[in-house]
Parts: structure tokens; C-alpha cells; sequence
């Protein structure tokens, strides 16, 4: 619900953009963290709080000029009370978890038409002198306020797509179950990218260890206590991305014969995996299963003292017939020329092999428009060329 009216109302978004820490809870807009002074001249912090007038999805103009304050009354620069906020000071509960301490009433001349405007006005009368005595106070602190909408995947709000305003966008990821295979250097960041999605679910597979050299391709910066108990790359992983991702799911084993059934349900799965002969039965129950893929590949060798080599990314889209052709790019052997063959894996290639696995798969999804519609890209590092082909008719 927090996001939907994001959407609809710019009064929200203007108060969220410009720092101020607030919160929807149960009808009522809660702004936190506002600057006053108390009778004893000390400054305090209190949360303004109004009922929200909500008509479906949009909010819309306040009822009246009337606000409720969490908090002491906030007071002048010599202890005496705000005397043109008066209104009531009696305690009592707005909601079941609402309880406020005062109501405030202050009409400007020009009204107040939206929530923006009320709120602003307050604050500037409520956290006035309190600035006086420290201009460093301040009533937007920029400060993250969990996510209580029981409907959003994150933890805490996605401000990054309402600044953009691109949330409408965004949710096209939503309601998406997704697989990662193979959680080295390139599948780690393909969870890092998938995490800040609005996808539904995210389901990571690999039965390895999180090791040293697993700290040195991966983002982040595991510390020795990590390291040295060697935890599943998949626990750890999830553990770290659950921070923000509230449905990661931890899978400390890898995909083999015995265990392909656990991709039924998937929506899209990445394939990240140095092994040419498991992917061929991954390759055919996603197929048989109807569930489109991308398989990522890296193949850099040392020559003349430098790294020169490629990156791969092969889509599966199970809505275009000319996807089951491009089977012919992945190696599915491990007979010396699969892509890992030197297994020579650098950060900075992981990461860009991952982010384009991600633009693509987003692409299909209808994040960015697709005007190549390519199902086969390279990314020749020393002549820095990308590569697009087996486009789409």
C-alpha cells in the first residue's frame, strides 16, 4: 500500500525525497524525529501525526488544519509554551497502535490544500525554537523507517524507484519467483542486482563453501570470522541480502539429476555454473518446464602478460521459437573448452557479466525496451566490443 500511494500523491514522495521520516501506519501519517523544545528548554524529538483522507489508491486534500503530536508541548526559547498551537492536551489513542499526547490547531491565511504543505507548516512553528538553540536540529534526517506493508518484499521502502518515479515500472518485476544456479563470482552479483527488485521470491542454489577466494569475486567484504567458518555460499549470501530482501531462499545444494524437480515454480532462472555437464539436464527440465533462462560464461587466458578474454550471456525465452537454437552457444561438456576453463575470474568481469545478464533478463520482462532482441551477446574484453546476435524475428 506505502508504494501504491507513492504513486498517486506527490505530497508523500516530496516529504519522503526531502528526508523527512515518515510512515503510514493504519490510515494515519506519521512524521518522526521532530525537533522541540521542552518547558525545561531541552530539546527533544516528537512525531507529528494526521489522518490520512484516502479515496482508493490517492490521497486527498486534508480535512481539516487539525494535527496530533506525539510528545511534551513544545515550547519557546524560554521554556513558555506554543501558545498559537492550542488545541487539546489529553491523551488518548487514535488507532490501536496510535497514541498521541496533543492536537494542534494553526490555520495559515492560505490554507492548507495538501499534506506537504500542512506538514511543513508545523514543523516550522514546532521545531523553530529548537533550531534557535541548535541549528544542527533538524526535522529531516534521512533516517531508514522499517517497512510494516505487509504486501512489500523489502525490508525497508524502495525510495530509490519513487525518486525516480519509476515505480509503476518497477513493479512489473513484482509477483516473479527466481532462480539463481551457482553462486560464485558471477552468480553473487546476479543476487546482489535481483535483490533490489521487487521480485516476489529469489531462490539460490550451490552446495560449495564461502571461501577466501570466494571474498576476492563477490561484493561485499566478507570478514575473517566468515571466512574461517566456512559457511555455505548460500546461507552466507542470503544471510547478507536478506538486509533488504525479506524472501531469499537458501538452497546449500547443487543442481543435479536428483534434485531439478526443486526448479518447478521458478518463474526465470539464471545459470551461473562452471560446469558444462550438469547443464544440459538443467537446460532440458527448464525447457520441459516451460521456464525461460539466461546462462552466463566467462572465458579469460593470460597473453603477453595481460588478461584478454570474453564474457557470455545466452538467453532462453521460452516466448520466442528461435530460443531453443541458441542451446548451440553454452558448452555442455567439460571436456577443456568450457568457459571456465583457466577458471581466471576477476571482480570487475563478474560483476559486468551479471549486470548484463540482469539488464537482459529485465528486458524481456519489460523494464527496458528491447529494441535488438538479441538472445546471444559478447563482451570481448580487449577490443571492448559488444556483441548482439540470434536476434529475435
Amino acid at each position: 500500500m506505502y508504494q501504491t500511494l507513492l504513486i498517486h500523491n506527490q505530497d508523500l514522495k516530496n516529504l519522503l525525497d526531502e528526508g523527512y521520516e515518515i510512515e503510514i501506519k493504519e490510515d494515519h501519517l506519521l512524521v518522526h524525529s521532530v525537533p522541540y523544545l521542552n518547558s525545561n528548554k531541552a530539546i527533544k524529538y516528537g512525531t507529528l501525526v494526521t489522518e490520512l483522507s484516502i479515496s482508493g489508491n490517492k490521497i486527498e486534500k486534508p480535512k481539516n488544519h487539525v494535527i496530533n503530536f506525539i510528545g511534551e508541548y513544545p515550547c519557546h526559547v524560554d521554556g513558555t509554551e506554543i501558545i498559537q498551537l492550542k488545541h487539546d492536551s489529553r491523551t488518548r489513542n487514535l488507532s490501536d497502535n496510535i497514541i498521541i499526547n496533543h492536537s494542534f490547531s494553526n490555520r495559515p491565511k492560505q490554507g492548507l490544500n495538501n499534506y506537504y504543505d500542512k506538514i511543513i507548516h508545523y514543523i516550522r512553528i514546532i521545531s523553530s525554537p529548537a533550531e534557535q538553540i541548535d541549528s544542527s536540529v533538524k526535522a529531516r534526517t534521512d533516517k531508514v523507517i522499517p517497512s510494516t506493508d505487509e504486501e512489500s518484499v523489502f525490508q525497508y521502502h524502495d525510495t530509490n524507484s519513487s525518486r525516480a518515479e519509476i515505480i509503476q515500472i518497477s513493479n512489473k518485476l513484482k509477483n516473479l519467483k527466481i532462480g539463481i544456479i551457482g553462486l560464485g563470482g558471477t552468480g553473487s552479483y546476479i543476487l546482489d542486482f535481483i535483490a533490489k527488485t521487487p521480485v516476489k521470491e529469489i531462490h539460490i542454489f550451490d552446495g560449495d563453501n564461502f571461501i577466501q577466494h570466494n571474498a576476492f569475486r563477490a561484493p561485499g567484504a566478507a570478514n575473517i570470522a566468515i571466512l574461517n567458518n566456512r559457511p555455505k555460499k548460500v546461507d552466507y549470501l542470503a544471510s547478507t541480502y536478506s538486509n533488504m530482501h525479506k524472501y531469499i531462499f537458501a538452497h546449500p545444494y547443487y543442481i543435479s539429476e536428483e534434485t531439478l524437480d526443486n526448479l518447478i515454480g521458478l518463474d526465470f532462472v539464471f545459470i551461473s555454473v562452471d560446469k558444462g555437464e550438469i547443464k544440459l539436464p538443467i537446460i532440458t527440465k527448464l525447457e520441459n518446464l516451460q521456464i525461460s533462462f539466461i546462462d552466463v560464461g566467462m572465458g579469460v587466458e593470460v597473453v603477453d602478460d595481460s588478461l584478454i578474454g570474453t564474457l557470455r550471456i545466452t538467453t532462453n525465452d521460452i516466448n520466442d521459437d528461435k530460443s531453443i537454437l541458441v542451446r548451440n552457444r553454452i558448452s555442455l561438456t567439460d571436456n577443456g573448452v568450457a568457459d571456465y576453463n583457466q577458471n581466471i575470474q576477476i571482480a570487475e568481469l563478474n560483476s559486468l557479466n551479471a549486470a548484463l545478464a540482469v539488464i537482459k533478463w529485465k528486458k524481456i520482462i519489460g523494464f527496458y525496451l528491447d529494441s535488438e532482441r538479441e538472445l546471444h551477446s559478447t563482451y570481448i574484453i580487449n577490443e571492448n566490443q559488444l556483441l548482439s546476435e540470434d536476434h529475435r524475428t
